[in-house]
């Protein structure tokens, strides 16, 4: 167990220290991610916004706090590594795009850390895969599927596998038109969370 905390703390720390796509990032590269080698719940969003990128602290913004509703958990259980993994696709603050969103995570993170991260984390019991770019990279969604379409279908990944829609300001207009997502969705997502956590 030791030796894999150990490994794990080494890959962190390569992951702080990466500069990979240094030259694309506005304010500069900062990882952002919470890992622990204990953890049975893994979050994979997107990438950090602008308030997560100046605190360093995932999920730090109202898009957590919607989250963290949705899941029913409170920030105490949310921000324990040894209960909660949160890796985004991309790890640091891509910038802001042309229409005035944030830019999508940067393509080079996830296949370059992802898989030797995960083998960090033995013990996840469920992985929530929040936002169309963890969608795409996660699961076989044979051709093009929207995030309404892969939400909706939940229940057709497994048990152990959670698809979100983003929970950012956007959702809040999203949710009046899917009530289905707070009728049928959340329940289920919360039951699994009280399993795993």
């Amino acid at each position: 167990m030791q030796r894999n905390s150990g490994s794990l703390a080494k890959a962190l720390r390569d992951v702080h220290a990466c500069r990979i796509c240094e030259a694309q990032l506005p304010l500069g590269p900062r990882p952002v991610v919470q890992l622990g080698s204990t953890a049975r719940l893994l979050i994979v969003g997107q990438a950090p916004g602008r308030k997560v990128h100046l605190t360093g602290v995932p999920w730090n913004d109202t898009s957590g706090d919607r989250l963290r509703d949705w899941l029913g958990i409170d920030c105490e259980t949310f921000f324990d590594a040894t209960k909660v993994a949160l890796l985004p696709m991309g790890f640091c603050y891509p910038g802001v795009g042309k229409s005035g969103g944030d830019n999508p995570p940067r393509p080079e993170c996830a296949p370059f850390w992802h898989e030797r991260l995960l083998r960090h984390l033995p013990d996840v019991r469920l992985t929530l895969l929040v936002g169309q770019y963890a969608h795409r990279y996660y699961l076989d969604l044979g051709g093009k599927s929207s995030v309404t379409e892969t939400v909706k279908a939940f229940s057709t990944h497994g048990p152990h596998v959670f698809p979100l829609p983003h929970p950012s300001w956007r959702s809040t207009i999203w949710m009046r038109k899917n009530p289905w997502f707070e009728a049928d969705v959340i329940p289920e997502l919360r039951k699994a969370v009280r399993k795993c956590c």
